[in-house]
């Protein structure tokens, strides 16, 4: 039965860090004739400069009617003039909640050819393997009333909503203890319970949840400390989980342990197991066109895109084990670059990758 994988490059430097993943796709997808099909489409300031939407309907309908998304990175300074509701980050916001992909799933990997890429101790980051669990729907990003506003003083004032209900809670929290569950078995809710009225509510939903969960052994964070603890001893960590905008911040703190933000995945998945897949990090305009960001972490999206929307776990492990062994023979882009490596350009690394499952 034919698979259908919709693809949005975007903006930036997204086009060429997806050139690279439909590479290692199509070659999977021939050495195992996994019958997928590959379709394009437009999202962020691509969409908005074609049809004035930076995510037409006609984009979240091809999405829905696919089995899994693959997306680049949208958004950059080029599109800042438009008014809030048309930029860039709105469109993926929009698909994010139209697909309702309410679990954002961002592992942290640290590979042992990157150890010394990373800005803390060897020591401190050998053999890391997180899991972020992030909320992705909800919270402060989403929250209404939300705008700007003119006080008695004349003075302006922005505003947000933090919100989150039990069943939003529960949802994700059921995704987190589940992969906790195929892991290590430890699972810690971060959250601000000491100050937020809606992280008490999340503090208390996780807690009652962990008694479906026994063999989890669940701790609690202020996100405060978890951000200093992710620096200082990140290896006491198997799954996090947490809000929206706190595991926005996490994750990207995450990405240095690893050694660099563009080694990072992400499955941003529903109730249905349908996900859209991306890096975590954004467009980069300061070096599009110049054939120099690293595409490892759109390959490895492709990885995840295979192992939880097309079941095919083995395809992943095959481009997996490929990023690896490209990582042994020293190929570096210019962000994981050490001493003793080799400088390769984006679609050099593609090809090696791409190499290295057919000479596998």
């Amino acid at each position: 039965m034919t698979k259908s994988v919709y693809v949005l490059p975007g903006d930036n430097i997204g086009p060429e860090i997806i050139s690279e993943g439909i590479k290692v796709l199509e070659v999977v997808n021939e050495r195992l004739d996994l019958d997928i099909d590959i379709h394009y489409g437009l999202l962020g300031g691509a969409a908005l400069d074609a049809t004035g939407d930076p995510c037409p309907p006609e984009t979240l309908a091809a999405a829905r009617n696919s089995d899994a998304v693959l997306l680049g990175a949208v958004g950059g300074p080029s599109w800042d003039h438009h008014d809030r509701e048309l930029r860039p980050e709105k469109g993926l916001l929009k698909m994010r909640y139209g697909l309702n992909l309410f679990a954002n799933l961002r592992p942290a990997i640290t590979y042992p050819q990157l150890v010394s890429a990373s800005s803390l101790k060897p020591d401190v980051i050998e053999g890391l393997n997180i899991l972020i669990v992030r909320e992705l729907v909800g919270g402060i990003y989403f929250g209404e009333p939300r705008g700007f506003r003119t006080l008695e003083s004349g003075e302006q004032e922005g505003f947000n909503t933090l919100k989150y209900s039990e069943s939003e809670i529960r949802r994700v929290g059921e995704i987190a203890f589940e992969a906790a569950m195929k892991r290590g078995k430890r699972l810690c809710s971060v959250d601000k319970s000491n100050v937020l009225e809606a992280t008490i509510l999340w503090r208390k939903v996780i807690s009652e949840m962990s008694a479906d969960y026994p063999l989890v052994s669940l701790s609690h964070m202020y996100v405060d400390n978890a951000a200093m603890q992710l620096v200082s001893e990140p290896s006491q960590f198997d799954v996090i989980v947490t809000g929206n905008m706190f595991g926005d911040i996490l994750s990207d703190i995450s990405a240095m342990l690893t050694g660099s933000i563009g080694m990072l995945p992400s499955a941003s998945l529903n109730e249905k197991g349908f996900g859209m897949y991306e890096p975590c990090h954004g467009s980069a305009p300061d070096i599009a066109g110049k054939n120099v960001a690293n595409p490892l972490a759109t390959i490895l999206s492709v990885a995840l895109l295979l192992r939880y929307s097309l079941g095919a776990p083995n395809a992943a492990e095959i481009i997996e084990e490929a990023v690896s062994r490209v990582l042994d023979r020293g190929f570096r882009t210019s962000d994981i670059l050490t001493d003793g490596t080799t400088l390769v350009s984006t679609s050099q690394m593609g090809s090696a990758v791409m190499d290295a499952i057919i000479t596998a």
